[in-house]
């Protein structure tokens, strides 16, 4: 392994369901020390401003813009960062649009079965904790907490909003191929986000794997947050065989969660090809 990396190529703020403001995570990138960042906020990229591209030069931070898009892939939501994208590329800026129209009409899903399981809630307490975000299950969570009907956001996603609960609903996202090739015409490099939080099979993990690589996807994440060395030996034994380029970021949404602080990932193994070589 090389040491510990001065990146993240993953990371949330309040712009999608992080707890920080973007310009807060510039300030804990450079008490961190770090020399590249990605704010990866999920369906949008509100967070780059030329305010804060300021504020990460004068911080020695190369803030290289970021977005983590929702997809399918055989009926699976699959996740997808694009890294180095041209942000006023005529085709993101339509993208963005789409995903957001896509997210909306979601959280009106999720507000209805909330209300069907007996919850007290509108659509519009929800957008107001999101603010200026987009609208994700995490203020859901957080209104639930807030309002004294769920003990906590860990309860809040075991009761009915996690993977499989009554309001994890799947989203009319876009195909695989159709995001990889939005990323791509922006001149971005679509990357796999966390690839074992799909809990798949090796078997499947390959076979998503070889279409990414067939729609053009050039990385994938070897490591996310906090992770076992096995596997981070599995991931990177994976890049290699499909020539994927690596990338790694912390998945950080909020200070207090050890297994996600910014920064914090383990260094790349060295068999890989860090990603930043693709736009370097």
């Amino acid at each position: 392994m090389t040491a510990a990396p001065a990146f993240d190529f993953h990371c949330h703020s309040l712009c999608s369901d992080g707890a920080l403001a973007p310009q807060a995570l510039i300030e804990l990138a450079a008490e961190r020390g770090l020399q590249q960042l990605a704010i990866t906020d999920h369906d949008t990229t509100a967070a780059y401003t030329r305010q804060l591209s300021d504020q990460a030069t004068d911080a020695q931070i190369t803030l290289v813009s970021g977005c983590e898009l929702s997809c399918l892939w055989q009926r699976r939501s699959i996740h997808v960062v694009g890294l180095n994208i041209d942000l006023a590329h005529p085709v993101f800026v339509q993208a963005m649009g789409e995903q957001a129209q896509a997210r909306d009409r979601r959280a009106e899903k999720i507000t209805a079965v909330l209300q069907r399981m007996g919850f007290s809630l509108e659509l519009a307490h929800i957008q107001r904790i999101a603010g200026k975000g987009v609208v994700g299950r995490p203020h859901f969570a957080e209104y639930l907490v807030k309002t004294n009907q769920m003990p906590s956001m860990a309860a809040a996603f075991k009761r009915a909003l996690g993977a499989g609960k009554p309001g994890d609903i799947k989203a009319e996202w876009p195909a695989l191929e159709t995001v990889v090739g939005w990323i791509s015409a922006a001149g971005g490099i679509a990357v796999v986000a966390h690839p074992l939080k799909y809990k798949m099979t090796l078997t499947k993990l390959r076979s998503l794997l070889t279409t990414f690589v067939e729609v053009g996807g050039q990385g994938m994440e070897v490591i996310t947050g906090h992770q076992e060395s096995n596997q981070t030996r599995t991931l990177a034994d994976l890049a290699q065989r499909f020539e994927l380029a690596a990338s790694a970021g912390s998945d950080f949404h909020r200070p207090g969660q050890p297994w996600a602080e910014l920064g914090r990932a383990s260094g790349l193994p060295e068999q890989c090809t860090p990603i930043w070589q693709l736009w370097s």
